[in-house]
């Protein structure tokens, strides 16, 4: 597991659509899963400009998105469709018909998962996962307790996933309890993993995941048996991190080494 610790969320962004661009500039048929929430916002609103400013071209890129609401249907304000429609697909050159979200209001939701695990066989498999983790430590919707080989299938949300995306919804507005995700084995057949994590409330849980023991009880611990995870944190989110100091003389060596390689070597496929 390779920890990357930036200076800020600016330069967080960066570094990550850094990895992003290099992927798909060299490989413009790449399959990227996708994540929601606050955290890859930074990293959106970066890839746009660099689409806008440079011409970064989404043209052959397909997308699986980890996560939907069940009961709330694509066009509703809250799902997560409308979330990537908003924050990223509706203002670059991406074909919407290979842009992938977990159907959350089909008629047999249980399966919608097999249906959804078939189409990321079909596109060749997921070459870039980007993930953020929960303050609990849950990866897509995979909650404690979640099988370490799972598959994309239907999970009950707890109390503090509740507690945490209640933000988003208004005290009037129906919040979903239950939510169809991508399985923690279903993350880790992905060819790459690139984990965002910000701010002090993410602390712990970037330092279990990365320096705890592997455990169902904290999902994201789950990535440390996947043999190509790049984890990008800020400052705050790795303030609990033991090695702290470590990853960064690390960085700082890899940095030197970047310098003399293509930024090809961090392609996936």
């Amino acid at each position: 597991m390779e920890v990357i610790i930036a200076s800020d969320e600016n330069t967080l962004a960066r570094k990550c659509a850094d990895i992003i661009e290099s992927q798909i500039t060299t490989l413009p048929d790449s399959v990227l899963g996708l994540a929601t929430g606050s955290t890859p916002l930074g990293l959106y609103e970066e890839l746009i400009r660099r689409h806008r400013e440079h011409g970064l071209n989404f043209s052959g890129v397909s997308t699986f998105n980890l996560d939907e609401y069940i009961g709330i249907p694509a066009d509703h304000p809250q799902s997560y469709r409308t979330f990537m429609n908003q924050n990223l697909f509706d203002h670059i050159n991406i074909n919407q018909s290979q842009t992938h979200v977990p159907d959350g209001m089909g008629e047999n939701p249980l399966d919608s998962g097999p249906i959804y695990e078939k189409k990321i066989k079909e596109a060749g498999g997921i070459d870039l996962q980007v993930l953020g983790v929960g303050t609990d430590g849950h990866i897509g919707f995979n909650e404690p307790t979640s099988s370490l080989r799972s598959s994309t299938r239907i999970k009950t949300l707890t109390h503090q996933t509740l507690e945490d995306n209640s933000r988003f919804f208004s005290a009037d507005e129906f919040q979903p309890k239950l939510a169809i995700t991508m399985g923690i084995g279903t993350i880790l057949e992905s060819r790459r993993i690139l984990m965002m994590a910000t701010g002090e409330s993410k602390a712990l849980a970037v330092r279990e995941m990365v320096e705890g023991a592997i455990s169902a009880f904290f999902p994201a611990s789950a990535l440390q048996l996947h043999e190509r995870v790049t984890v990008i944190v800020d400052e705050a989110a790795a303030s609990k991190l033991e090695l702290k100091g470590y990853y960064k003389f690390v960085g700082k060596l890899q940095d030197d080494l970047i310098k003399k390689h293509r930024p090809s070597d961090w392609i996936s496929r």
